[in-house]
């Protein structure tokens, strides 16, 4: 059996076309046997773009782009992750996923979000916070955190309690911010963060609330109260 390899699969051309067999024929392709970086459609409008392993048209009968990855930031030492490029209207849903999240010194992830692209983040927001708790000695709570919670504030909020810096410990969860781009609405937000913190204690963190501004809101920012974060990473989604 022969193997047919392409940089480009483009739209008809009578002077280079190939033919894999005759009208009414069945041609059967092995699952390893064509080997391409791109895939086009008739109008030679990229489809598929193995690269960056994205459909890129814009067609939504090729091109499932419901959740479409943004930005990647991994953090090395880092004292904020800021995401300053791509909030806007496009997306109704901005999906942020904390993966293996560490800091240098035990501390707690906290974010804050801005309306001038980056320049202040001192949003005022009213939230709400709750976890369950449970340790490896089986001594568990659940519980509203009344003392990290905000009535129109202008802190940076905390998104998940106290993580160690034990080189086995790290947080992950996920925020959602809804409508950013809106100049109708407040901006409603939630988190979940799951973290193996002090203590040898697992806590399940629930934390919501919403920027009280109708503004576009167009940066969020992401840092531990003190120290970096000494490894990490944060994707950006978009959700339409």
């Amino acid at each position: 059996m022969s193997t047919v390899k392409a940089d480009t699969i483009q739209s008809k051309d009578s002077a280079s076309d190939i033919t894999l067999g005759a009208s009414g024929d069945t041609v059967t392709v092995a699952a390893d046997s064509i080997n391409v970086n791109k895939v086009q459609d008739s109008g030679g409008n990229t489809l598929w773009d193995f690269s960056t392993g994205e459909f890129v048209s814009p067609k939504v009968e090729f091109a499932s782009q419901d959740l479409k990855l943004l930005t990647t930031a991994t953090a090395s030492g880092s004292e904020t992750i800021e995401f300053k490029a791509g909030i806007d209207s496009t997306y109704d849903v901005y999906i942020f996923k904390f993966i293996g999240m560490q800091p240098d010194t035990e501390d707690a992830i906290y974010f804050q979000g801005s309306k001038d692209g980056g320049s202040n983040y001192n949003l005022t927001m009213t939230t709400t916070w709750f976890n369950a708790l449970n340790t490896e000695a089986d001594s568990g709570s659940l519980a509203m955190r009344t003392d990290v919670d905000q009535s129109d504030g202008t802190a940076m909020q905390a998104l998940v309690g106290n993580t160690s810096a034990n080189s086995d410990f790290s947080a992950s969860g996920e925020m959602y911010l809804f409508n950013p781009g809106s100049t109708e609405y407040i901006k409603n937000w939630w988190c979940r963060m799951n973290s193996y913190g002090n203590s040898t204690q697992q806590q399940d963190a629930y934390v919501g609330g919403y920027f009280k501004t109708i503004d576009p809101v167009n940066a969020i920012k992401f840092t531990y109260g003190s120290g970096t974060m000494n490894i990490g990473t944060i994707k950006m989604y978009g959700l339409l």
